[in-house]
């Protein structure tokens, strides 16, 4: 397996230990970690902590050639405020745990010249499938749905 979507999948657990939302994601620069995150929308009452923006917060700033350089790391495909963070800063990269459960807008972040890589990860869908079925309205208020 691939060692960044292992570490990603870490920061997905940690996230449901803590009682969040198991989504988990790294920032990659130079085959080296330069952030990660979880989603802590309900640890930190955050409208916007997304295991992708909490990934970037993390990251710190970079310059626009590092963001071009670098790659994401997610457990779920991105949704569309994750999409837009990578589209805003120039990401060029994003390599996708699952989309089974959850689909970002993939075919227009592609369309931006975004390259996405989707794993089709097993251990990915199964923490998101539980989570899904164990937790649905939390999971509706993460994605914006009743």
């Amino acid at each position: 397996m691939n060692k960044f979507l292992v570490e990603a999948i870490n920061e997905a657990k940690k996230g449901l230990t803590e009682g969040g939302i198991p989504i988990g994601a790294v920032l990659v620069l130079d085959d080296k970690i330069i952030g990660r995150g979880h989603n802590r929308r309900i640890q930190n009452s955050s409208a916007v902590l997304h295991a992708e923006m909490d990934c970037l917060e993390n990251a710190g700033r970079l310059s626009a050639s590092d963001y071009k350089r670098a790659t994401l790391y997610s457990t779920l495909s991105p949704c569309d405020m994750c999409s837009g963070a990578v589209l805003l800063y120039g990401i060029k990269r994003v390599v996708i745990g699952e989309n089974h459960t959850f689909k970002g807008p993939e075919t227009y972040v592609q369309s931006r010249g975004v390259t996405l890589e989707v794993l089709d990860n097993e251990e990915c869908i199964n923490i998101m499938k539980k989570f899904i079925e164990t937790s649905p309205l939390l999971w509706n208020e993460d994605i914006g749905e009743e």
